[in-house]
């Protein structure tokens, strides 16, 4: 779903960077209100792990291999705000360090990668959730739904960007019916590694999902002929860490990408495929960083195809981590100024 330089003419580009810019300003202001104490250090390491993963392109049709998307899982983990911010850190690490995505279309896959997967993801997510019994299980279940229907919900949007800002004369209808089906198959594997991701989280660290607040009801006594809520007990200090939750994300996020990878499937992506097939690539642009020593995923000047791979990998993992870390530390702390005593002062 990367779309490369060339795709989209100048001005659908520039508007839709318009559009990004301003998507990524909400976001940075509503992200304040997802941040806190539990979720700010986690955010670096779901943009990390959505890195990672998305390096694991998986096999759905002949010839054909999709990748997740990653802006359910985040929308989901921790916010539908800070999940924009994660998916765009994601893919301006992937355009700058690895010539993945162009970068005058950096407009385009934020528009379609990172602001349609999450609002389509999140008010699904949302939506069933409040029809569902308040269990983990149904969080679990309403994650694989929404990360379903992210997917074709990109590929309609690309469809429609492509339809007013496309380089060549192709028939809309046959690159919808291309893109839409091929990424409904995309969408079941999203589906499949956004519940198994929510689900392990839910099942030994709720208090860290934001889509899990609120799942358990609040006790309540009897007092005078007047139903009270129970107190809730501080949490144990082993709860109240991340550490582990964090070094365990981190470790397994360079797993996927410095040793999982290599076993990727090697086929066209959805997009490429149907650009391939459609003649949506003729105009195709080279990109601003082929050049770059991380260029395709793979370190330059290392021979050896499973180290290259691997090395560039972790060095994506890491650039990742720590460029989201310090987005989501500034958010943090612009919330912290914004809420102390002199911030609110009137």
């Amino acid at each position: 779903m990367h779309v490369p330089d060339g795709f989209i003419d100048a001005p659908i580009s520039a508007a839709t960077g318009v559009v990004a810019a301003a998507a990524v300003a909400v976001s940075l202001r509503g992200a304040r209100r997802e941040l806190d104490e539990r979720t700010a250090p986690l955010a670096g390491l779901v943009a990390a792990f959505i890195f990672a993963v998305q390096m694991l392109n998986f096999p759905v049709a002949a010839g054909t291999s999709g990748h997740l998307l990653g802006g359910a899982l985040a929308a989901i983990l921790v916010g539908p705000y800070t999940g924009v911010l994660c998916v765009s850190v994601v893919l301006l690490m992937q355009g700058i360090l690895f010539a993945d995505g162009g970068l005058t279309a950096l407009g385009v896959n934020i528009t379609d990668m990172a602001v349609v997967t999450t609002v389509v993801a999140y008010a699904v997510f949302r939506g069933l959730v409040k029809v569902l019994p308040r269990k983990r299980g149904s969080i679990t279940a309403a994650s694989f739904v929404a990360a379903v229907l992210s997917v074709p919900a990109a590929a309609v949007a690309f469809t429609l960007i492509y339809a007013v800002g496309g380089t060549t004369d192709v028939s809309i209808g046959k690159v919808a019916t291309a893109m839409i089906g091929v990424h409904v198959l995309i969408g079941i594997g999203e589906a499949v590694i956004t519940a198994l991701t929510v689900g392990a989280v839910v099942a030994v660290r709720p208090d860290l999902v934001h889509g899990a607040r609120g799942l358990q009801q609040k006790l309540k006594l009897r007092v005078g002929g007047q139903l009270v809520d129970v107190p809730a007990e501080p949490a144990p200090a082993a709860a109240r860490s991340h550490r582990k939750v964090w070094i365990t994300g981190l470790a397994t996020s360079l797993v996927l990408a410095g040793f999982v990878s290599f076993y990727a499937s090697a086929d066209p992506d959805g997009l490429e495929k149907v650009a391939a097939d459609k003649g949506i690539d003729a105009r195709t642009e080279k990109h601003a960083t082929a050049d770059s020593p991380l260029a395709d995923y793979g370190v330059k000047d290392v021979e050896d195809a499973r180290l290259s791979g691997g090395l560039a990998g972790v060095i994506g993992v890491g650039a990742t981590v720590v460029a989201g870390s310090t987005v989501f530390w500034v958010v943090r702390r612009r919330r912290t100024a914004d809420t102390s005593p002199v911030g609110t002062g009137v």
